[in-house]
């Protein structure tokens, strides 16, 4: 009876101990298999903070080749000011804020930096460094509508340290179709009236030489200019145009100081502070205004008296 008692306990401790084995060997393989995940998820963690760190996740963006402007250095000197060269890749697209502070009030305007890019850097370069501050309106053109402003000397002899070629001319005049082909278009006659390139509140960057740009430019004040297609068009004056046509009211004078349609302003525009900034300001919708083609011509330009 005793040996029956025993061999019973002697196999319930048995099948209690596979039970208690069975157990472990799905406890140790359930750690396994967690263990297991959790590794397969650290990896995934892992490579997907490299990515982002690595900017995977970021919007693509292609390569956009910059326009490269072409500044060549003048000796500084008398009339030459040591402003040192802008950078030479510039932005393309868009347009920027131009805020001319005068002495009679404030002039604004939008520079087209698709149209003319280089003249655009040119100017905000120009302004960052407060080169137009203090500068006067120098020459006043009452046949071509045109007010010179930018001359440091305040008698048009006067340049940055670089020029650049000349950009942005209308290549045909304004309210007129590009013609189909060369010849295509009779040659004016004698009479036929001068050809406007440059509409009113045009910003027209001056001419230093052939096909050289410095840092004064003409604001056209009047409908009808007879500027000829030699000269950058980088933007258009869209508040404050008022104020030089105060200026151009006022007449010009000659070197003696006689009453002339061309010279000396007899009054004053001076800027106290010139900024260019990039985008318009807030709530603003107002675009260049340019001929009705904006294709650029990159055709050596003669240069333009600015002397008063």
């Amino acid at each position: 009876m005793a040996s029956k008692t025993n061999r019973q306990r002697k196999l319930e401790r048995a099948r209690t101990e596979r039970r208690m084995a069975k157990r472990a060997e799905q406890a140790r393989r359930k750690r396994q298999m967690q263990a297991g995940i959790a590794g397969v998820v650290a990896l995934i963690l892992l490579g997907l903070g490299t990515t982002w760190l690595l900017g995977g996740f970021g919007s693509k963006t292609e390569n956009v080749a910059l326009p490269s402007c072409s500044w060549t250095s003048k000796t500084v000197g008398p009339g030459v000011e040591d402003t040192g060269l802008p950078p030479t890749q510039v932005p393309n697209t868009g347009v920027n804020q131009l805020v001319l502070q005068t002495n009679l009030g404030e002039i604004r305007g939008v520079l087209d930096v698709s149209r003319a890019p280089c003249a655009a850097a040119s100017l905000k370069y120009l302004a960052g460094k407060a080169f137009y501050n203090g500068t006067r309106c120098h020459h006043l053109d009452t046949e071509a509508f045109t007010l010179t402003c930018g001359s440091k000397s305040a008698d048009g002899n006067s340049s940055p340290g670089y020029q650049f070629p000349t950009e942005g001319v209308p290549p045909q005049p304004l309210g007129t179709a590009a013609p189909q082909s060369a010849g295509a278009s009779p040659a004016p006659s004698e009479s036929a009236p001068a050809l406007n390139y440059y509409a009113k509140a045009s910003i027209v960057m001056a001419n230093m030489d052939v096909n050289a740009v410095g840092a004064q430019f003409f604001i056209v004040y009047g409908d009808g200019s007879n500027l000829k297609p030699e000269y950058t068009q980088v933007g258009t004056i869209t508040t404050g145009l008022d104020l030089v046509s105060q200026i151009a009211a006022g007449g010009a004078k000659d070197a003696t100081g006689a009453a002339a349609p061309i010279g000396n302003p007899v009054k004053d525009l001076t800027f106290t502070k010139v900024t260019v900034e990039e985008g318009l300001a807030p709530n603003s919708s107002v675009s260049p205004a340019t001929s009705e083609s904006a294709s650029a011509s990159t055709q050596a330009s003669p240069s333009v008296s600015t002397s008063s």
